[in-house]
């Protein structure tokens, strides 16, 4: 297994997950990405791993660059885990929000909370109304779920996303 942090040049033609999700702000909360990492080894995972984080595991400070790599990260990975155990204030996950939005369309995802996690109920349904999945309650469950679908996919070349007149666009029903 490489991991492959966002201070590094992203690499490319692997069977791949990326772990995507809150990242801590603060310099004394631990990332949920150490133990996603250690699981995903100890597993046998023998991809790439996109850690959207600096491999000192400090904040990133330039973000036109943060998000640069994640967008090309994400485009490149076989499966984008999303893993969102939302606390308030620490780790808010507005980002996330939007990028679960963004990429959920792609084929490629898969989510999953702790069931203590704030305001999820949106990101639960989308979830379920477009993949017709439930989300994972466990960080283990989602990580052998995308080993597993890492194992299908294989080597995935890079997604585009659909563009909008492609996606499922729901109907508004007349009163």
């Amino acid at each position: 297994m490489v991991i492959n942090y966002s201070d590094q040049e992203v690499l490319k033609g692997h069977k791949s997950i990326f772990l995507a999700g809150p990242t801590p702000r603060g310099e004394n909360t631990e990332s949920w990405r150490t133990s996603a990492c250690k699981y995903l080894e100890d597993k046998g995972f023998d991809g790439v791993v996109y850690v959207p984080e600096y491999s000192t595991w400090k904040p990133k400070a330039d973000y036109v660059d943060q998000a640069q790599w994640e967008r090309e990260a994400l485009s490149n990975a076989s499966v984008i885990a999303f893993w969102i155990p939302r606390t308030l204030p620490d780790m808010p996950a507005f980002t996330t929000n939007v990028e679960f939005g963004y990429w959920i369309h792609t084929g490629k995802v898969l989510y999953g909370r702790p069931h203590e996690a704030k305001k999820i109920k949106y990101l639960d349904w989308l979830y379920k109304t477009d993949t017709n999945n439930e989300p994972f309650s466990s960080l283990e469950e989602l990580l052998n779920g995308s080993i597993e679908l890492a194992n299908q996919f294989g080597i995935n070349n890079e997604t585009e996303i659909l563009p909008l007149e492609k996606r499922l666009i729901m109907t508004r029903r007349q009163p």
